[in-house]
């Protein structure tokens, strides 16, 4: 039984996620992803690859994943996921890549300017 291994990221979220033929069992830092993530905004992020790809319960996936808040996990883990589905079959790629699912999102939070409160925030200005 070969495990695809591959890695997603997102924000401060880095995912590793290990792919195996199975019966649809996703399992996120040893717990069911039902129980990780409560919330079914998220739930539907991380079943969406196989949703697009008509391979619905068809992989196991156990994830390994930190940094970052729920949803940034759940965006690296959607990436992970759908690289790993590519290595599979190649056949695969035109349709998550319509969604945009292949894409690294890019966007980092600002750093903190000095004398400043925030990265964009001024303090507030006095004349006199």
């Amino acid at each position: 039984m070969e495990v695809i291994n591959t890695l997603g990221r997102r924000k401060t979220s880095v995912a590793r996620v290990y792919l195996t033929k199975g019966t649809g069992k996703v399992t996120v830092n040893n717990r069911d992803y039902t129980e990780f993530f409560p919330v079914a905004v998220l739930q539907s992020k991380i079943v969406q690859p196989f949703e697009l790809t008509e391979t619905v319960g068809q992989y196991d996936v156990k994830v390994n994943v930190n940094g970052g808040g729920v949803n940034g996990q759940a965006e690296a883990i959607r990436l992970g996921i759908s690289r790993a589905l590519v290595k599979v079959d190649e056949e695969m790629k035109p349709a998550l890549k319509a969604e945009g699912l292949m894409t690294r999102d890019p966007r980092m939070v600002e750093r903190k300017k000095p004398g400043q409160p925030k990265a964009r925030k001024k303090f507030q200005f006095s004349k006199r």
